[in-house]
């Protein structure tokens, strides 16, 4: 029998949507397992609710930020990046509004340029995205 997906939503918070320097991440302080752990914020579509509007609740909720939604980052299972066996992320660059603070599951925040994206312990998960995304930061 075969398990039902569940679909997830994240962002890849840049500093600039056409030429971006630097992502935010986001490390993690719940649940216990994953804390310390760093991610792309985001969370869970709930039931009848569309991907989009998923995102911009979930940073509002976890940031105290709206947001301008970029380009999406497109992953290998149909547009969609597989971070567990039941676990499917869509992905979009957004600017933030504001000043993003660690409000819910987060307690620590980071902007980390092209060459500091290995400085810190992500998901493991998310770490094909960081590689994604990485690909969109600009060098230098």
């Amino acid at each position: 029998m075969q398990q039902t997906l569940i679909h997830v939503v994240a962002a890849v918070l840049v500093d600039d949507l056409d030429h971006p320097t630097r992502l935010l991440a986001a490390r993690r302080s719940a649940p216990e397992e994953l804390a310390g752990r760093w991610e792309f914020p985001g969370g869970k579509v709930e039931p009848g609710e569309e991907p989009l509007d998923a995102l911009r609740r979930e940073l509002h909720e976890e940031l105290g930020v709206r947001v301008v939604v970029g380009d999406e980052l497109t992953g290998p299972d149909d547009g969609a990046w597989p971070i567990t066996a039941r676990h499917r992320m869509r992905v979009w660059f957004a600017l933030p509004e504001g000043t993003p603070e660690p409000l819910e599951d987060h307690d620590e925040l980071r902007w980390l340029t092209a060459g500091e994206l290995d400085d810190v312990p992500w998901l493991d998960g998310d770490v094909q995205v960081v590689t994604g995304a990485a690909r969109h930061l600009a060098r230098g």
